[in-house]
């Protein structure tokens, strides 16, 4: 018995049977199941070209953002080419980083104005 402050007087609870307890475990278990289902669709989905290419967008990086992020790729990719005596892949990855610098210089040149 169960004793309440409230009104001073007891309430008898019954407990549950053994049915109504499996009952709620059923449902319990039942979504768990459902929650863990929709959290692995969305990792699923989460590693789609479209998922990344939504990320991308929604990421909405300025010219000089995204050449900054270019040209800290290629200088890795530089130096591990020329570790690995690559010297065509080097060729091509400056090229490629010439370009992304001279868009980093044109924002520098707005910048020291």
């Amino acid at each position: 018995m169960i004793k309440d402050n409230n009104k001073n007087k007891q309430q008898q609870y019954d407990p549950m049977t053994e049915l109504e307890l499996s009952k709620l475990a059923e449902k319990i278990v039942s979504k768990m199941m459902r929650l863990k289902t929709v959290e692995d669709w969305f990792k699923h989905m989460a590693k789609t070209k479209l998922a990344d290419q939504i990320d991308h967008d929604n990421l909405e990086l300025t010219e000089e953002e995204y050449a900054i992020g270019q040209v800290a790729k290629l200088m890795t990719l530089l130096n591990m080419f020329q570790e690995n005596e690559q010297y065509e892949k080097c060729a091509i990855v400056k090229r490629r980083l010439d370009v992304a610098n001279a868009i980093l210089n044109k924002y520098e040149d707005d910048n020291e104005i």
